[in-house]
């Protein structure tokens, strides 16, 4: 006897169907085919005993199961379950019948309880593609795959519930989720706010402009002078995602299985500080089984990076190629993937190694030549990348012991949030750009085009700091960006004259010059 069952593998981002062919005939053999990995493999064990569990014998003959289409490669174990449901549809315990109009996935435990899979986004999205009248996915995951509308999605603990359902004596009720309520009910819940920051208005300047254009930013000081407290909230005075943006991201940590368990859609923007260990394929994804890295994960929010000269320079180079494209692509010999990876980079890093170069309140202990090594691990190159390069330095006693809180994060934001309209309205002409710091030199020449006076102004700047191609163009966005905080229609030579003040680590002289 045949019997067909519909589910799906991950290929990227995407899902890709799969029919598992359960071909039942005399004997005592288990024949798996269709290139399925260990996970795929070992499945025999876990599914036998499951079936035995629920109150089922196990039958005693020979199955051919085979995955199709049989030259993809099938990974994970979210195969148990239309697997296990296949051979019972041999025995004639489910109506097979029934079973092209659902897609199913999940692990099985041994008990016949369903464990949560990764993934279960961009599976729902398939079957609601195919036409499927619904899915049935782990409890765990249902709330995450119900977000897709036009498809029933069932949410269940245990294979007795799929095998009640597909008989019609035991109904399971499909999992909804009023999407649009709990992503705009969810927007600005902030652990972190602007108002708890004394003092640093400057950085916090520099953070909003940050914010306001999408520019990548660095801060330098002493340790304990706020950086990463600064750092961690960026995302609080970021413009909300949109109900698109928040879709795409959710679907990226549903594939890397780090999306919280019985949440439906990621509503704030991500933010991923990685430990300066990470390896190269952490950081840009890939692996022997493929996976998004931490710039992925960062996708539409931010990637921090605290104590940036910690990192190996093998891991910080790769990120030059997805700051300037915004995507990163993994050639493997297994396969091609092209994940997105539009992101802020925010990086924090000391002046040298012992953290007080520069420092009044501290005496430095470092040589100079201590002190350019430290700054060497940081390339010309990544450095170009990075708009705004800002000093920061201890808050005083006096500003830590006011009591009054400083300016709150909404208000910050709605000043972003104004700026990123006009830029919105100035970019609809142009495909796939959002921000000032996506503007190509062709968009620079017709919105951020300088006067007379700002260019002496930048070519006095460009000889005396040895400034690149890349860092000019870097200046008019960053110019560009404080001129539509300002409301500005015109960059004029003081919003030159702030954007070239956050240049002023570009090349490493630093332990000559002093901060």
């Amino acid at each position: 006897m045949l019997v067909k069952v519909y589910s799906a593998c991950l290929q990227g981002l995407q899902a890709t169907a799969v029919t598992i062919e359960v071909n039942a005939k005399r004997g005592f053999h288990f024949t798996l085919v269709g290139l399925p990995d260990n996970a795929v493999k070992e499945s025999y064990g876990r599914i036998a005993a499951a079936i035995e569990n629920s109150g089922y014998t196990f039958p005693q003959r020979s199955f051919t199961i085979n995955l199709a289409p049989a030259d993809m490669r099938k990974e994970g174990s979210g195969f148990d379950l239309p697997m296990a449901i296949g051979i019972l549809a041999t025995e004639n315990h489910v109506e097979a019948d029934r079973l092209k109009r659902y897609m199913m996935i999940g692990e099985l435990s041994l008990d016949g309880s369903l464990v949560p899979i990764r993934g279960a986004l961009p599976t729902a999205i398939k079957a609601r593609e195919m036409g499927f009248e619904g899915l049935f996915v782990p409890e765990q995951n249902a709330r995450e795959a119900a977000v897709v509308n036009n498809l029933q999605v069932y949410g269940v603990n245990h294979i007795n519930q799929v095998v009640g359902h597909l008989n019609g004596l035991q109904i399971v009720e499909p999992t909804v989720v009023d999407t649009r309520a709990e992503f705009y009910a969810q927007q600005t819940n902030y652990e972190f706010d602007f108002s708890e920051v004394k003092g640093q208005e400057q950085v916090k300047r520099a953070l909003e402009i940050a914010a306001a254009g999408g520019h990548n930013l660095i801060m330098i000081g002493p340790p304990g002078s706020g950086k990463s407290m600064l750092a961690k909230r960026l995302p609080s005075i970021l413009p909300p995602l949109t109900l698109h943006e928040s879709l795409e991201t959710t679907q990226i940590h549903s594939v890397a299985g780090t999306l919280p368990r019985a949440c439906s859609l990621i509503a704030q923007r991500p933010f991923r500080s990685p430990h300066h260990t990470i390896s190269p394929v952490a950081l840009v994804g890939g692996g022997q089984n493929a996976q998004p890295g931490e710039i992925s994960l960062a996708h539409n929010g931010v990637l921090f990076c605290d104590e940036l000269p910690e990192f190996p320079r093998t891991v910080l180079e790769v990120l030059r190629q997805p700051l300037e494209d915004r995507t990163i692509n993994i050639s493997r010999a297994k396969y091609n993937i092209t994940y997105p990876a539009s992101f802020m980079f925010v990086a924090s890093m000391n002046p040298c190694p012992c953290g007080y170069y520069g420092d009044p309140n501290h005496q430095c202990v470092c040589t100079p030549g201590q002190i350019q090594r430290y700054m060497n691990k940081i390339s010309g190159p990544l450095l170009d990348r990075i708009d705004i390069q800002c000093e920061i330095q201890a808050v005083p006693f006096a500003q830590l012991s006011q009591m009054q809180p400083g300016e709150s994060s909404t208000t910050i934001r709605e000043r972003v949030i104004a700026a990123r309209k006009i830029q919105e309205e100035r970019f609809k002409p142009y495909k796939g750009v959002h921000s000032n710091a996506q503007m190509t030199e062709k968009m620079l020449r017709e919105f951020a085009e300088p006067d007379a006076q700002s260019l002496d102004m930048l070519r006095m700047a460009m000889e005396r700091l040895k400034l690149s191609a890349r860092a000019y163009s870097r200046i008019l966005k960053v110019a560009r960006t404080i001129a539509d905080l300002a409301g500005s229609e015109k960059v004029e030579s003081m919003h030159i004259a702030e954007a070239i003040g956050y240049r002023n680590l570009d090349r490493g002289d630093w332990a000559e010059r002093g901060i």
